[in-house]
């Protein structure tokens, strides 16, 4: 089609008339699943190197401010892919329990607490770039700090040559190592690394486990379109804070302002300030096997920002009216 032939200028017209009525049915009463709570607590089923650590100190200083409590004894609990349906009632059942204005963080997956005639809390997590993710997992299993406070409480457990630690991540993949093979639709894996990031939306269902899986995601898109408040990423820090801010206020009232308080301990809260370059033809080679969890980040990511527009956009309105 001709540029600015009358055919052009009318597909190009449709497309911005459709992307006014999309934004137009952006608001924050639609895109926020808060009101769909059964219950007065709030559950972070926390994914694994998202930082979600660094929420869980930034929630210590809201506590006394929004008048909650966190529960920490989930914290330090084995962790586990998958609970069964036995322990998945269990831990529904201790959150329904647990006095109003309560919080649970976990690293576990999702659960359906109607399944369990129980209602169902608030849904809060974070993501972050999948490649990310997996580099920050693969320094933080040989930080020394964490092994010395592991072999104290293990004292005989085999401990790992000294070329494991000092193996790169860039050597890892070039290898061919186990340790760094992410191959798309396994169930078992060779070497434990969390590199499911949307397992912790997907839930505990056995479609939930192989890698990379599209159904996979396509259910985590599910439950995060349909049970979590908000989804959130350090990446959007500001963006992030908004949100929670303003379509959990229960929880994270005045989050913006008491972040700039504490920001730089909660910046650096489990963050490892000497991981090593790691080369783009490995990320790109790396990347290449997470295909469909890049689909689940972006989406993420998307519905953040939607959430972050709509919430702009009513403020623009209310501020236009005056």
């Amino acid at each position: 089609i001709p540029f600015n032939s009358p055919t052009a200028v009318q597909m190009a017209q449709e497309h911005v008339d459709r992307d006014y009525a999309v934004l137009d049915g952006l608001t924050p009463r639609r895109l926020n699943n808060t009101a769909k709570a059964e219950m007065d607590r709030l559950f972070f089923p926390r994914c694994a190197k998202v930082g979600s650590e660094a929420l869980m100190e930034f929630m210590q200083h809201l506590q006394d401010i929004n008048h909650f409590r966190i529960d920490v004894n989930g914290v330090d609990r084995r962790t586990s892919r998958t609970l069964n349906a036995m322990r998945q009632e269990e831990m529904a059942a201790y959150i329904y329990n647990m006095d109003e204005g309560s919080v649970y963080i976990e690293h576990t997956n999702w659960i359906d607490f109607n399944a369990y005639n129980l209602p169902k809390p608030i849904f809060i997590n974070m993501v972050r770039d999948p490649v990310e993710r997996m580099i920050s997992w693969y320094y933080y299993i040989r930080n020394s700090y964490r092994n010395a406070i592991f072999y104290r409480k293990n004292p005989l457990a085999p401990i790992k040559p000294t070329a494991w630690f000092k193996k790169s991540f860039n050597d890892c993949v070039r290898s061919g190592d186990q340790e760094c093979q992410y191959i798309p639709l396994t169930v078992k894996d060779a070497v434990p690394n969390f590199k499911r990031q949307s397992i912790f939306f997907c839930g505990h269902e056995p479609d939930c486990l192989p890698f990379n899986s599209p159904l996979a995601v396509q259910i985590a898109k599910r439950r995060v379109e349909t049970e979590f408040a908000v989804v959130g990423t350090w990446e959007e820090t500001n963006i992030t804070l908004a949100v929670l801010e303003h379509y959990i206020p229960r929880y994270f009232a005045r989050a913006t302002m008491i972040y700039k308080i504490y920001q730089d301990s909660i910046i650096n809260r489990n963050r490892n300030n000497r991981k090593p370059h790691v080369d783009a033809d490995v990320r790109a080679m790396v990347r290449r096997n997470f295909t469909h969890e890049y689909d689940f980040y972006y989406f993420c990511k998307q519905r953040l920002y939607m959430q972050y527009i709509a919430l702009k956009r009513t403020e623009l309105e209310r501020y236009s009216h005056l």
